[in-house]
């Protein structure tokens, strides 16, 4: 059973650029298939932000206007998002997914 833990700053000024972590166990994130980025903004739905797939192709959302970056550590099994030009609306709990695993989130507020 695969498993994921997201981490990030938690708290991030507006301008900046925005750094998270995916930490994989139980799959490789080279062997299979996508990788997902979504976020929640509170009281929204879910989003769907962008995907890496198992051999490192990403895609984006449109929506976020190519600020945001998919990138992973086949070492260290892990996955990485980074996203820049942060606005107060990207607030949101930011999960990474695989084939319906999802890790608890991680909080980010944007805010000055």
């Amino acid at each position: 059973q695969v498993q994921l833990q997201e981490s990030g700053p938690g708290l991030v000024k507006p301008s900046q650029t925005l750094s998270l972590t995916c930490t994989v166990s139980g799959d490789s994130i080279t062997a299979s298939y996508y990788w997902t980025w979504i976020r929640q903004p509170p009281g929204k739905a879910l989003e769907w932000m962008g995907v890496i797939a198992f051999d490192g192709i990403t895609f984006y959302s449109p929506s976020l206007k190519s600020r945001a970056s998919i990138s992973r550590d086949n070492a260290k099994n892990t996955l990485y998002l980074q996203m820049n030009s942060l606005k107060p609306e990207d607030t949101a709990v930011y999960y990474c997914q695989h084939r319906g695993s999802r890790g608890q989130g991680t909080q980010v507020t944007v805010s000055s």
